[in-house]
């Protein structure tokens, strides 16, 4: 009877012990993954050690990182707003100095009379401002058509060595100094005409070899940036290769050509030395390209403030004016090709 009644709790202690664990039934390579230790092995001598308690005090280092980059992008900020200030110190100085002193004689006498038979005080510019807007003129008829064309030429026709080559000349000429330009249109003229053949065509001339190079690189760099889905759409239907340019890429990209070319004419008004070279000076009218000398504004400038007569301070007052008339003619030139670029730029752009 003992024996009965003692054999259900021998019974009852074996079932309690062979009861399965925890470990038994999440198995060694779950538990593994969960603490992210290395695999466990039936090893009842191996301990389970657990990563340390982070400490409240432990700096994290991806908080540190965002501070680093955060310094690193106020402190490049800070460099370019000072960039942009010291570029403008010097611009609102010009600005200031030439505004100042060149208003004094910025009047209607100066717009309306020459220098011829003056001395002193009086006459004005109108001579030079006729000539610098007529030699300017020529050079942009000039070297408009011809730069616009050996863009086109480079960006949808050039391939080879023909094309690496006037890219190459391109870039050379870029960086030739004025100086130079006037000797080759003035030793030109020369050649063909003979010697004393300063007039306004050979200033046109030389003002044009510093032009196109200009033209070139701006209409190029506008032509590349028109999408070539446009063309490839233009020549899928048929379209000639010449129309696509003149009645697809050309109307895309008028906006950027445009800017380029005031920007090519601004580039050649102010230029003083192939002037003096080719056109000469004279203090009075000339309307004529081709007979004789011819003032322009820049050699004004330069003659007023370097052959000062009687009354010094006239003519430093006179070249000053210049200068500023000089500088309200580019900014004009950058207006109109602002109201051009936004008048012709594509819809989705305005």
């Amino acid at each position: 009877m003992s024996e009965d009644i003692a054999s259900p709790k021998a019974s009852s202690s074996k079932t309690k012990k062979q009861k399965p664990s925890a470990l038994e039934v999440a198995g060694p390579e779950i538990l593994a993954e969960i603490i992210s230790l290395p695999e466990l092995e039936h090893d009842s001598h191996r301990s389970v050690t657990l990563p340390p308690p982070r400490s409240p005090f432990a700096v994290d280092r991806s908080d540190v990182h965002l501070k680093r980059r955060r310094q690193k992008d106020k402190v490049a900020t800070v460099l370019v707003y000072a960039s942009f200030a010291l570029a403008m110190v010097p611009l609102l100085s010009l600005m200031i100095t030439v505004i100042s002193r060149g208003i004094n004689r910025f009047d209607v006498t100066f717009f309306t009379n020459s220098m011829r038979n003056v001395v002193g005080e009086g006459g004005g510019a109108l001579h030079a401002l006729v000539g610098t807007l007529e030699i300017t003129g020529l050079a942009a008829v000039i070297s408009v058509p011809i730069g616009l064309m050996t863009a086109i030429y480079l960006v949808e026709y050039g391939r080879g060595r023909l094309a690496k080559a006037v890219t190459f000349f391109v870039d050379v000429m870029t960086g030739i100094p004025s100086i130079v330009a006037g000797l080759f249109a003035y030793s030109l003229f020369l050649l063909v005409f003979g010697p004393g053949s300063q007039n306004g065509v050979a200033g046109a001339v030389a003002l044009s070899v510093l032009m196109i190079p200009v033209v070139v690189r701006s209409c190029e760099e506008m032509l590349r940036l028109v999408p070539n889905e446009l063309r490839e759409a233009s020549l899928a239907l048929g379209v000639p290769r010449w129309r696509t340019i003149t009645k697809v890429v050309l109307p895309t990209s008028i906006a950027g050509i445009t800017t380029g070319v005031m920007l090519a004419i601004a580039r050649v008004i102010g230029e003083t030395a192939p002037l003096l070279v080719t056109v000469g000076l004279t203090q009075s009218m000339n309307y004529s390209l081709t007979d004789g000398p011819m003032m322009t504004l820049p050699v004004f400038v330069y003659n007023s403030y370097m052959s000062q007569g009687v009354d010094a301070a006239a003519y430093v007052d006179r070249a000053w004016t210049g200068a500023l008339t000089l500088i309200l003619i580019v900014m004009a030139l950058n207006l109109v090709a602002r109201l051009i670029a936004a008048k012709f730029a594509p819809k989705g752009n305005r």
